[in-house]
């Protein structure tokens, strides 16, 4: 646990050097206590059920336990995409759960681009919310016709808004940017791009950070410095550390345990092989000047990727930089987690030299910070939001980095499933949903970094053949595809 939380990321450290949070870990619970809800976990899947539970039943007495300070995980290190996205696609939900579901499943994910950006707006969260979609560049003809591909299945489950936009439309909008980024090679301009309106930037720091403040204001309690070390029915222990370091054991009895710890539930017994950690690492360059913005094209609230196995993912921040991220990290064996995997110099530079390969005009721009942590992965690469009434136990999570929106549609469906309320989220096909575990090691650990490797195999062998790659389709049972 670093002790200068603004090396988290630098949405962390930006809090900090504006003087808009301390980051001073708020007590920890240091007595035996009874609630109606204990929450595990203090990022946006705790926090945004505590807002729902807190809002719907203000009497409800509501404490949230957090291992470090609010927002220390995934929440507070992602990519700032509020998207519409979901770790399972239409067709793999309607294969599963049928047509009427599936297009149920992608209006409430919309829908809640929205709500966050509503809450926000209402409850006074200042966190740099813009609604500007998401742009996905295809950079040669096989990217090219997956996008075709995923505009043409949108349009099958009545998902009109995502279209397709051509090459001589990528060039009108981004110039000499990302359409002729490799001018003179084999992949020279992008031969298209599909467009997402349903995308929202945000500073996910600000959100987490705020959205704690928010929830405090209600009359839920948050302790943090208070590491959970299992739960049963109706009832948590815990480890607490005060101030001067002196550690107190407690338990707290409710009648509703919330499970919400998404990668890190990896270290604790109850999730072991629910999840697996997966790393996702970011860098964030100095601002740029506005004329140079007005080249690249990208517009403040928009986000951006490519149809690479790969996957980055980056967007343009409030105040002119470029925040960018992607896989690449190695999985490690059995599922250990440690800030020492936070930062790992060869993504860095890989991440560095896709962003000015996108961007030629980021090349003198200086990287100021690196960062990175890990994000759950189920089995099946479908993330849940699931509640046991007999046992009063829920659980959320499994998001696979989409989780910055997810985790607010699992907060209002949690809280739904809690009050035991039969609402149109309470029948969302992720609802109780169960994924089967991980294999054991060493089958964890060969499986796990055989879908990285495969995956940067995948992009080499397709820029190579031009053609559809066969690594992909031999990795995909590997890779939720």
């Amino acid at each position: 646990m670093p002790t200068d939380h603004r090396q988290l990321s630098f949405w962390f450290d930006s809090l900090a050097e504006s003087g808009i949070d301390t980051l001073v870990p708020r007590p920890g619970l240091g007595r035996d206590a009874r609630y109606d809800v204990c929450i595990v976990g203090g990022g946006l899947t705790g926090l945004w059920t505590a807002y729902y539970l807190a809002k719907a039943d203000p009497s409800l007495r509501i404490a949230v336990l957090e291992k470090h300070i609010a927002g220390f995980g995934a929440s507070g290190r992602n990519g700032g995409w509020c998207s519409a996205l979901f770790p399972r696609s239409a067709a793999s939900l309607e294969r599963t759960h049928g047509r009427d579901a599936a297009i149920a499943m992608r209006r409430a994910m919309v829908d809640t681009v929205d709500e966050v950006g509503r809450v926000a707006a209402s409850e006074g969260i200042d966190c740099d919310y813009v609604k500007g979609g998401t742009v996905a560049f295809a950079r040669d003809a096989v990217q090219d016709s997956a996008a075709r591909a995923e505009v043409a299945e949108a349009r099958e489950f009545g998902v009109d808004e995502l279209v397709y936009w051509d090459a001589a439309t990528v060039r009108s909008r981004f110039g000499a940017t990302a359409a002729a980024a490799s001018a003179g090679t084999e992949r020279a301009g992008a031969s298209g791009a599909s467009f997402d309106p349903a995308c929202a930037r945000v500073q996910p720091a600000k959100l987490v950070r705020g959205l704690a403040k928010v929830v405090e204001e209600l009359g839920v309690d948050i302790f943090e410095n208070t590491e959970v070390d299992d739960w049963a029915a109706h009832k948590v222990r815990f480890t607490s550390t005060d101030a001067a370091g002196e550690a107190f054991d407690g338990t707290v009895i409710a009648p509703t345990v919330v499970i919400a710890v998404e990668g890190y539930g990896a270290g604790l017994p109850r999730v072991g092989r629910r999840v697996l950690p997966l790393y996702s690492l970011m860098i964030a360059t100095e601002p740029l000047p506005d004329a140079v913005w007005d080249e690249i094209g990208i517009e403040h609230g928009q986000t951006f990727t490519d149809y690479r196995h790969l996957l980055v993912y980056g967007q343009r921040t409030a105040d002119n930089r470029f925040a960018f991220g992607g896989r690449g990290a190695r999985y490690h064996w059995g599922s250990r987690i440690s800030p020492d995997y936070d930062r790992v110099d060869r993504v860095f530079t890989h991440l560095r030299d896709t962003l000015v390969d996108l961007f030629p005009q980021a090349a003198e721009a200086q990287v100021t910070h690196r960062w990175g942590g890990p994000l759950g992965v189920p089995r099946d690469w479908h993330a849940t939001a699931s509640f046991n009434p007999r046992t009063g136990v829920a659980f959320a999570g499994g998001y696979v980095g989409d989780g910055l929106s997810t985790t607010n549609l699992a907060g209002r469906t949690l809280s739904d499933l809690i009050r035991e309320e039969t609402t149109d989220l309470t029948g969302l096909p992720w609802v109780n949903h169960r994924s089967p575990l991980w294999e054991p090691e060493p089958l964890r650990f060969v499986g796990a970094n055989l879908g990285l490797v495969g995956m940067e195999v995948a992009d080499i062998e397709q820029r190579t053949t031009r053609r559809p790659s066969l690594a992909a389709r031999l990795i995909a049972p590997l890779t939720g595809h």
